[in-house]
């Protein structure tokens, strides 16, 4: 049976490590990307923002990854970097969408990527898929996320399985925001941020990938899952395992809050809310971490380095 994974956002953090993982799992790759030049996998040509997709794109999938969307932390929230970050994820989707209605295809899933900033700041509240978002307008990152996946269930109406994963923050040497945070503790200027009682819910980059192999490879998997791992820290917990992996000591007081809103302005939404996300939805679905601890997870990056 044919596997052709067709994959937006594939040069991404994600995608990047996906495509890598998928094709030594049997799976074929191509891309769907404003550069045709930009990979050595197969890639076909789209731009959401002027509509254009190439319809050979869809007839060649068997799955579709959506993963595309700009960077929430790439500099700070002018109105015009908002509109940026919630249109590259909504207009592609709802492109998929609209070529996927017309039917000449043989696509048996579709999975998209949604973001845990869809629960708000839950504060210490164990928070699931089952619960519905509860978030004032002014949540920019909820609204997103909610817009996000309102767009993917327009593929789900086709009668196409469609999943779609809440992710975390996902850890990684290669880009997000461990090389931000570790940068600091490595110069021994390491500090918890706000009142580092804010709850982080991550996971490891492989992990990630191989969960989204997984939702691909078993028809079971259908709907909303939380993509993080079983055990989130708090901020001062997550900081004080990243500088006793990497062997620093954390000798500064906490950032404040206000500081942080001064630097990144209401981008310091970011590291100041408080998410605490479950992840026994997945895991009652027969998804193995490799990774459900921090410091095994940190380890796995920088315990090479000692």
């Amino acid at each position: 049976m044919s596997r052709k994974v067709l994959i937006t956002g594939g040069t991404g953090l994600i995608g990047t490590r996906l495509a890598e993982l998928l094709i030594d799992a049997g799976y074929e790759v191509a891309l769907l990307s404003r550069q045709t030049s930009a990979s050595h996998y197969h890639t076909f040509r789209w731009d959401p923002r002027h509509d254009i997709l190439d319809p050979a794109a869809i007839r060649y999938a068997d799955y579709i990854i959506n993963l595309a969307g700009s960077s929430v932390s790439d500099g700070k929230w002018t109105e015009e970097r908002k509109r940026e970050i919630l249109e590259s994820r909504l207009n592609g989707t709802r492109l998929l969408a609209k070529e996927l209605a017309k039917g000449e295809h043989h696509v048996r899933a579709f999975l998209s990527a949604s973001a845990i900033g869809i629960y708000g700041d839950s504060g210490d509240k164990l928070v699931n898929e089952e619960m519905p978002p509860n978030t004032p307008a002014d949540d920019f990152l909820a609204d997103v996320s909610r817009k996000w996946e309102q767009a993917a269930q327009e593929v789900a109406a086709l009668g196409i399985r469609t999943i779609i994963a809440r992710i975390g923050i996902v850890l990684s040497t290669e880009g997000g925001a461990l090389p931000q945070m570790a940068r600091p503790v490595k110069l021994m200027a390491g500090a918890a941020l706000g009142s580092g009682k804010q709850f982080m819910s991550w996971i490891h980059l492989d992990d990630l990938c191989r969960l989204l192999i997984q939702m691909l490879d078993e028809p079971q998997w259908q709907g909303t899952y939380n993509a993080v791992s079983p055990n989130p820290v708090t901020n001062q917990i997550f900081t004080e395992t990243l500088a006793d992996v990497m062997h620093r000591p954390l000798v500064l007081p906490k950032v404040p809050a206000f500081a942080l809103n001064l630097m990144m302005g209401e981008m310091s939404e970011i590291v100041l809310a408080s998410q605490r996300v479950s992840a026994e939805k997945v895991l009652n679905q027969g998804f193995t971490f490799e990774y459900p601890n921090l410091k095994g997870a940190l380890d796995s990056f920088y315990a090479a380095e000692e």
